[in-house]
């Protein structure tokens, strides 16, 4: 099935969708994710959105690794969640156990597990969906915690799932970040954010 960009349906398969992403020119520099059967996309991040991404993955796989917990993943991971939603969160982090249960990745595919960590940095043009839509996503599908990044309040939200809906969060402006999912974890806001 051909689909063009401007006039995509709604109530797309996850299978539908790759076979459309793996058509798009090679220059198509569109970030596409599938929520809610549509195809939603966002222009490449501004500044300072990738140095913020690359700290957290940096902090998070320094302490995963040292730790031998299981895999952190960058930006460009996406993940086939049950929910029949594909989303590719900032940064994430997929403990040993989840990972074993799930399918074994094919190459060029995307991942078939759900993550038990979801990191997400706000923008002007993700900022609804990243509140809204993709965090009640996360949570139906089983993600343990999610962190909203937010340069421009200068805080990172840790939202921790109780049932099918995660809890209010605990925003921090300074000082460590409070996760329960790793509650040895010596990371600061003042090193993501760089303040």
């Amino acid at each position: 099935m051909a689909l063009q960009h401007e006039s995509l349906p709604v109530g797309l398969t996850q299978q539908q969708v790759r076979a459309w992403l793996d058509e798009r020119p090679p220059d198509d520099l569109g970030h596409y994710e599938l929520l809610g059967g549509r195809v939603v996309v966002s222009p490449p991040a501004g500044w300072p959105h990738a140095r913020i991404g690359s700290r957290v993955v940096k902090l998070l796989a320094n302490y995963v690794d040292s730790r031998r917990l299981g895999e952190v993943l960058d930006s460009s991971a996406g993940f086939d969640l049950p929910s029949g939603d594909t989303l590719e969160p900032d940064a994430s982090f997929v403990s040993h156990a989840r990972w074993a249960a799930a399918p074994t990745p094919a190459y060029g595919e995307f991942l078939k597990v759900v993550p038990d960590l979801v990191v997400e940095t706000l923008s002007r043009s993700t900022r609804k969906r990243d509140l809204g839509e993709k965090k009640d996503v996360y949570a139906r599908n089983g993600v343990d915690e999610y962190w909203v990044i937010d340069p421009v309040a200068g805080s990172v939200t840790v939202f921790s799932r109780m049932g099918d809906a995660f809890d209010a969060g605990v925003a921090c402006t300074t000082g460590r970040i409070a996760s329960r999912l790793f509650p040895d974890l010596d990371a600061t806001v003042e090193q993501i954010l760089d303040r």
